[in-house]
């Protein structure tokens, strides 16, 4: 369907279907933003005919959701990229993963976590072997960086919120949510263990879809040691499709832990966490283990 063909002119979820034709469309969308961009390697992982795909990422290129990159001549090949539309989008994917695993493979219950042998879980557990895509995050000291350190071991620990006394209002129900409490106590305990992750060959960074000026607050009242950085765009969340959920107006990332080595690969996720403070310990262990082996 082409957006001529759409009735209501005036009404925006009508217009973007016109943008964003079928399930394919949004599919590619999810891929790109996972970082695979080329497309040999967009037909691979979706399995879709060669002239369905030409079709639609010449539609998104189009309206400009999408912008072509040539990185062959002889012959003439492109990486597929999102533009400044393209990751407006980014937000609607985290909204559709959390309403698809919450009400089409759930139960409909708000949680913040999940169980060991969900869906959910089996899909985050194959995040082990992927690349963390390319992007940038805000940190809450100002500046912006990337989510993974280069040429070093990264522990990424992704928390729901975390809320300095005075500064910010826990949402309403917080406790009440099945895994969202836990933060301060996963945070401090990283703070406490700093040096012994540096000393093993690994730096830590704490991700939240908070807004920076939020972590800032929190960051000084626990007195990190190591930067916090935002997501609040979703563009992390959406990159590697991680779990989210939505309280007090916010999507919010489900509490997990990734080991990520220095070529941004994926190696290890602790997910669900069900003892914040334990995890930490758990994860100091396998940093040790890993490096050691890569040293011997």
């Amino acid at each position: 369907m082409r957006r001529a063909d759409l009735g209501d002119a005036d009404c925006g979820i009508a217009q973007a279907l016109g943008v964003l034709a079928d399930w394919w469309t949004f599919l590619i969308v999810r891929e790109v933003a996972g970082g695979t961009t080329r497309f040999d390697a967009l037909q691979r992982e979706l399995g879709v005919s060669r002239r369905a795909l030409t079709e639609r990422l010449g539609g998104l290129v189009e309206h400009g959701v999408l912008v072509r990159r040539p990185y062959s001549t002889r012959p003439p090949r492109h990486d597929y990229l999102l533009t400044a539309k393209g990751e407006g989008l980014l937000p609607v994917l985290v909204a559709l993963q959390d309403w698809g695993t919450r009400h089409v493979m759930g139960d409909g219950a708000l949680t913040a976590t999940a169980a060991a042998d969900s869906a959910e879980a089996r899909r985050v557990h194959r995040l082990v072997g992927r690349r963390v895509p390319e992007l940038t995050l805000a940190r809450h000291d100002g500046g912006t960086e990337s989510p993974v350190v280069p040429g070093r071991w990264t522990v990424l620990y992704l928390f729901p919120g975390a809320f300095a006394p005075g500064a910010q209002g826990v949402p309403p129900g917080w406790g009440e949510i099945p895994g969202a409490v836990g933060c301060t106590l996963e945070s401090r305990t990283y703070a406490d263990r700093h040096e012994h992750f540096r000393a093993a060959g690994a730096e830590v960074r704490g991700v939240s879809t908070q807004r920076p000026d939020q972590l800032r607050a929190f960051a000084a009242h626990a007195r990190l040691p190591y930067p916090l950085l935002s997501d609040q765009d979703g563009r992390l969340a959406a990159g590697l499709l991680l779990p989210t959920f939505r309280a007090g107006g916010v999507d919010r990332l489900k509490r997990l832990t990734m080991l990520v080595d220095p070529e941004a690969v994926v190696r290890m996720v602790q997910f669900p966490v069900t003892d914040p403070g334990g995890s930490v310990d758990e994860m100091l262990d396998e940093v040790r283990r890993r490096t050691a082996d890569s040293t011997t």
